[in-house]
């Protein structure tokens, strides 16, 4: 695999994994580039050059064009010379980000060119900014995902749950809404997505055996449940990322941009208890909404339902030592995640240092100790943990900067006296206003990248208008989330 392969290979990491949104255009040239690499490499040819989509090429020229214009003709009153530079910065990143005009994570690595060179930042203090605690709290978090997936950990917990909700009609969409909505908040989407798909279609099938051999025309029936059974799994997968820190990128980003802007650390505890019960009432109203409102289903039992789960569990077989010590090590991070902050810091006992970092990486490098007497080895092997995207903690680490570049400039003060003319309107229109323009965003291009560009801004805007600014950031980073209208909005939706 040459060089430009594994970047774009690293790109698509980065979107399938972590939600980025994929435009058509972008998608076509995506596979243009796949089927042109299946092609040299079969042919031995010598490497022809990418192919790129017209949005591509657009961007590939618009972004460094807007730079070069900002840096020029930019002057407006009371924003310095280092401002104007962030500024220029982030048009340019933004722009590359949306259009995918080269692999997300080497844009992501701009910032490391533009901010220095344009006296901005030293070189040490934006590199910093790629080594931030968060993105290793991520980083822990892919961790003990892979090992989960590794041992089939997820599929008994996703069946157990299921298994435990009942297998009438309706309970059985709540049932596969709740169990990916659950590992969603500890795994990627896409993965509690692409492992709940298949036994959801397997249910489907089941069901559509049964029916058929009863009497009369029960088409219409079926096709309700299937839809409503599939949109719950993607639906589900979408709505429990927003439960913990490391459930989706917009999460951890609205951390780490706070603690980089006000000093002020959200912990996993925190953030838990904040969304949890957001993601059951979200759960709870798409599941009423599926049901009850958008396909509406007469039957009240599901064929054949409770055998098919029941047989799916009998596949997995015994629970295995493995799957025992992942769970063990999965169960000592939540423990230790939730209660640090009113167990572990001088109440019972004082563990220096201890953050959610911390325990992210402590359980990720046990993985690596604890040994597989079933399989030899370990419970985790760097043969799996190198599929970890790599590429998005780079993009963790571009946005982190940028947001370092806009409060030691003066930019995001700048920013927040410009919406002086929003005083005196109503705040609830303000944040209204805001979550709106997030989730139109959220739909067209990527979540991640979205939440990097606005979140800042946000900041400043809250400031201005003398209000707390968690009351527009947190509701803008959940918003970037829910990508729920397109299909292109979000790999769940396109999976399903």
């Amino acid at each position: 695999m040459t060089l430009w392969d594994q970047l774009w290979h690293s790109h698509d990491q980065v979107k399938n994994l972590l939600m980025c949104a994929l435009p058509t255009s972008s998608a076509g040239g995506s596979s243009s580039r796949s089927d042109s690499h299946k092609t040299q490499g079969s042919g031995g040819h010598s490497p022809r050059p990418p192919v790129y989509s017209t949005a591509q090429k657009i961007g590939l020229v618009l972004g460094p064009l807007l730079f070069a214009l900002v840096v020029m003709f930019f002057h407006p009153a009371g924003l310095s010379f280092e401002g104007r530079m962030v500024l220029a910065t982030t048009l340019w990143v933004a722009v590359w980000w949306i259009t995918e005009a080269i692999p997300i994570p080497v844009t992501s690595l701009l910032p490391i060119i533009l901010l220095p060179i344009t006296g901005v930042l030293e070189s040490s203090a934006v590199t910093a900014a790629y080594g931030n605690p968060i993105i290793f709290l991520f980083l822990g978090g892919f961790m003990i995902a892979l090992a989960m997936e590794k041992w089939d950990l997820h599929k008994r917990i996703a069946l157990s749950i299921i298994s435990l909700l009942g297998t009438s009609i309706n309970s059985i969409v709540f049932g596969f809404m709740a169990a990916t909505g659950f590992l969603s908040m500890w795994v990627s989407n896409t993965a509690a997505v692409m492992m709940m798909l298949p036994i959801g279609t397997a249910i489907v099938y089941q069901v559509t055996q049964e029916l058929n051999k009863t009497e009369g025309d029960h088409s219409d029936e079926i096709d309700k449940f299937s839809k409503s059974l599939i949109f719950g799994v993607g639906y589900g997968g979408t709505i429990g990322g927003l439960g913990t820190l490391i459930g989706t990128p917009p999460n951890i980003i609205l951390a780490a941009i706070v603690n980089e802007l006000f000093g002020v650390e959200i912990s996993f505890a925190g953030w838990l208890m904040f969304a949890f019960p957001v993601v059951v009432t979200l759960l709870v109203i798409g599941w009423v909404m599926l049901t009850r409102f958008i396909y509406p289903i007469k039957l009240a039992k599901l064929p054949g339902g409770r055998a098919l789960i029941r047989k799916e569990k009998e596949a997995l077989g015994r629970i295995t030592f493995e799957e025992k010590a992942v769970l063990g090590v999965f169960l000592f991070a939540a423990f230790f995640w939730i209660t640090r902050s009113f167990l572990w810091q001088g109440q019972i006992l004082t563990i220096p240092g201890i953050n959610d970092t911390m325990i992210a990486i402590t359980a990720a490098v046990a993985l690596f100790l604890i040994p597989s007497p079933n399989k030899g080895g370990c419970l985790l092997g760097w043969d799996v943990a190198k599929d970890v995207p790599w590429g998005i903690l780079l993009l963790f680490g571009g946005g982190l900067a940028i947001a370092a570049g806009f409060g030691s400039s003066g930019l995001a003060s700048w920013i927040g006296g410009q919406m002086s003319v929003l005083e005196g309107v109503n705040f609830l229109l303000v944040i209204l206003l805001a979550t709106g323009m997030v989730l139109f965003l959220t739909e067209i291009t990527s979540n991640t990248a979205t939440a990097t560009m606005i979140l800042p801004v946000l900041a400043s805007l809250a400031l201005a208008l003398d209000i707390h600014p968690f009351v527009l950031m947190v509701p803008a980073a959940m918003a970037a989330n829910c990508a729920f209208m397109l299909p292109v909005g979000t790999p769940p939706n396109a999976i399903i």
